[in-house]
């Protein structure tokens, strides 16, 4: 048999940073082709990512425009997408997670009946507008995928629970894979990170963009952050403040000037790991922080109504803290004074695997499109 052609299509940081240590595992192995097709949904935080991990795409839909709307997106990756698919021909085509990317890209090879594999595989929050759109673009896209790539067994109960067509995997999460590449001992290329004293500073971090919570949720998480930060002589939080107008604007109304938050552009994949390594704890609504400062030993206050991650409450290393300014503001304070509740989420065990997850989908594709006796469960972590 010949090599498996795969194309990885991504677009995003988030999902650049996961689906990144994939294409360089299955670039090493000589039964593969691989190629990888970003649509930039993102275009500066994408390319951080890429020069990060050395990845030159095979194919670039150079989408991002100002002010794109959802089905910009979605059209422009049917369209771009269909061309190359139909060039490439590929034998599988590989998407990640709950992006607008990932839900697009596996429609679009649908349509040319090539095969799609979810990596990142189950999620879900069970309420189709929290987190939107990804709750939809990940259920979806599970609906289009032949080969599900679960990171944890809830993930893929999730999945067999709705009857999803196809082939499950318990692979991990590959973003744990990612940080064997980025975390490491070198100095800060930030000026502002590199002037930061984290021997007697507590060093929060902090992300905040979710688009269901812009309006008065995102006004309480930025209030109840500017208490936290006059509350305490020892406490600077970090915010590399996402690109979106709408944030940098309100985070800059209500953060700027406090002298002791530090409101700074995004940040590449190894600066953000090697900030999150030395931090004190993680506040965010990001999906992939919660998987990524457990990790590294780190608490994680999410700030979100609701989860996808619910190992990770249930195994301590993240606290569901609300959008709501008062609660904020009492669990950040809770994680400052009380050194025992801080030690439990910082000893708790991460649930989302041994950094393995990029090997065995590898062997998993590998099994699937060259034969041998292995059974999916054989992949678990």
């Amino acid at each position: 048999m010949g090599r498996i052609k795969v194309l990885l299509v991504f677009g995003t940081r988030p999902d650049a940073i996961k689906m990144a240590p994939l294409y360089l595992e299955l670039k090493r192995r000589p039964e593969f082709e691989c190629l990888a097709c970003v649509t930039a949904q993102h275009r500066k935080m994408l390319d951080d990512v890429l020069d990060a991990f050395g990845i030159k795409p095979d194919y670039d839909l150079d989408l991002m425009k100002e002010d794109q709307t959802l089905a910009y997106i979605t059209a422009g990756v049917l369209t771009g997408l269909g061309e190359v698919l139909r060039r490439e021909k590929p034998a599988l085509v590989l998407v990640h997670g709950d992006t607008t990317t990932a839900f697009s890209a596996a429609l679009a090879a649908f349509y040319e009946k090539i095969p799609v594999g979810h990596v990142e595989a189950g999620l879900r929050s069970y309420d189709r507008y929290f987190p939107f759109p990804e709750e939809m673009n990940r259920c979806l896209a599970g609906r289009l995928a032949e080969y599900h790539f679960a990171p944890t067994a809830r993930n893929a109960e999730n999945l067999r629970r709705e009857n999803i067509m196809g082939k499950i995997f318990i692979t991990g999460n590959t973003v744990i894979d990612a940080m064997k590449y980025t975390v490491g001992d070198g100095a800060f290329k930030t000026p502002a990170l590199a002037a930061l004293n984290f021997t007697s500073r507590r060093v929060i971090v902090m992300t905040c963009h979710r688009r269901e919570s812009y309006g008065e949720a995102i006004a309480g998480i930025f209030r109840a952050v500017r208490r936290v930060a006059e509350s305490f002589d020892d406490v600077s939080v970090v915010y590399p403040v996402h690109l979106s107008p709408y944030i940098r604007e309100t985070a800059s109304k209500i953060l700027g000037g406090a002298p002791n938050i530090l409101l700074i552009d995004p940040l590449d994949a190894a600066e953000m790991h090697r900030l999150i390594s030395k931090c004190f704890f993680v506040m965010t609504d990001s999906g992939g922080l919660q998987e990524e400062a457990p990790a590294l030993g780190k608490p994680v206050l999410v700030l979100r109504r609701e989860t996808e991650r619910p190992e990770a409450v249930e195994s301590g290393t993240v606290s569901l803290a609300g959008v709501d300014e008062n609660a904020v503001y009492t669990c950040a304070c809770a994680l400052l004074n009380n050194d025992s509740e801080y030690d439990r989420m910082a000893r708790a065990v991460n649930p989302y695997g041994d950094g393995n997850a990029c090997p065995r989908i590898a062997d998993a594709i590998s099994h699937c499109f060259g034969g041998g006796s292995a059974r999916p469960e054989d992949f678990c972590p």
